[in-house]
């Protein structure tokens, strides 16, 4: 299930701010020491600052009312925006920081001062270690009972979180990755560290990228609805007394909170329209009430002593 509508822009507002103070923490810093690493932070957070711009923006647009042009909403905005985020961070920050390590290697130049790394990047852990607990939280609300922390990600359809929490996974990591490259420049006096630090927080950007590319692209080819919620609905339908199966059962995120429903439901032999009516408007009551983010329902009805006259039934609900 996705977070609750008034809890997304706290987890991506509470990245934006901490990305942007690193940011310029880490811009000074690198100015000061000559680092390649911290330079390579610091595009890693700048990145990722805008990236939480774009998410904002995707969030806000896919709030927009279902018109003409799109009858079923803007809710897949969203998933559009966190592409544009992911290829983003695929080639400005991951590009960029390999390149700037590549170019260091080759030519070393000596760390000066590596007390002002050594502070912006605690401090920068520290911030990215909030940001992460925060989003990390808002995505384990829908954690199934024994399930671990990366099944709960893939099967997160809220870009507004997971995108977060892959963000701030790869800066802590790229952190750790930039205080390693700097101890080992100054302790072995080999500034080469420092560039080979720089093209493995670039990899680590890139491999991020990837991963998120690979979400995304689900959910932008109408990924369906958690394998639970389907076979509540199942259950759902075929609780009515007047139902003996449901042949067929598809649905699709039209977005994080937003799920459309094409079911078939069959009915026994010698139901009178008006049972059928009931039944009909009971099963769209239920499933609405136990599933809120199942908001558009098309339903066919199908009897047993009919089967190749089928009455359709298409209701929307919501939005």
């Amino acid at each position: 299930m996705a977070e609750a509508k008034g809890e997304k822009p706290i987890t991506v507002y509470g990245a934006l701010v901490a990305n942007l103070v690193i940011a310029v923490a880490k811009f000074v810093a690198a100015a000061f020491t000559g680092s390649s690493s911290m330079l390579s932070e610091a595009i890693h957070s700048l990145v990722d600052t805008g990236n939480e711009g774009l998410l904002l923006l995707g969030l806000k647009r896919s709030k927009k009312p279902a018109d003409a042009r799109h009858p079923f909403g803007y809710g897949q905005e969203m998933y559009f925006w966190s592409l544009i985020v992911a290829m983003l961070l695929f080639s400005i920050g991951g590009g960029l920081s390999v390149y700037e390590g590549v170019m260091h290697a080759l030519n070393p130049e000596p760390i000066e001062e590596p007390i002002w790394n050594y502070a912006v990047l605690g401090i920068a852990f520290l911030a990215e270690g909030t940001s992460w607990y925060i989003a990390i939280k808002a995505m384990m609300k829908a954690r199934k009972p024994g399930e671990g922390v990366l099944k709960t990600f893939r099967r997160s359809k809220d870009p507004s979180v997971y995108t977060v929490v892959a963000e701030d996974t790869a800066a802590l990591l790229g952190i750790i990755a930039a205080a390693l490259g700097v101890f080992l420049s100054v302790t072995l006096d080999q500034p080469v560290y420092d560039g080979i630090a720089s093209v493995v927080i670039g990899v680590i950007l890139i491999g991020v990228a990837i991963m998120l590319v690979i979400e995304t692209r689900e959910l932008l080819m109408g990924e369906a609805a958690d394998e639970d919620v389907v076979a509540s609905i199942r259950e759902i339908a075929m609780g009515a007394p007047a139902v003996v199966s449901v042949p067929h059962l598809r649905t699709m995120h039209l977005a994080p909170d937003q799920i459309l429903l094409n079911i078939e439901v069959e009915f026994r032999t010698g139901i009178a329209p008006r049972e059928i009516f009931d039944t009909v408007e009971g099963i769209q009551d239920r499933i609405h009430k136990a599933h809120p983010q199942v908001q558009r329902i098309f339903l066919e009805i199908r009897s047993l002593q009919s089967a190749q006259t089928a009455v359709s039934s298409a209701v929307a609900q919501g939005s």
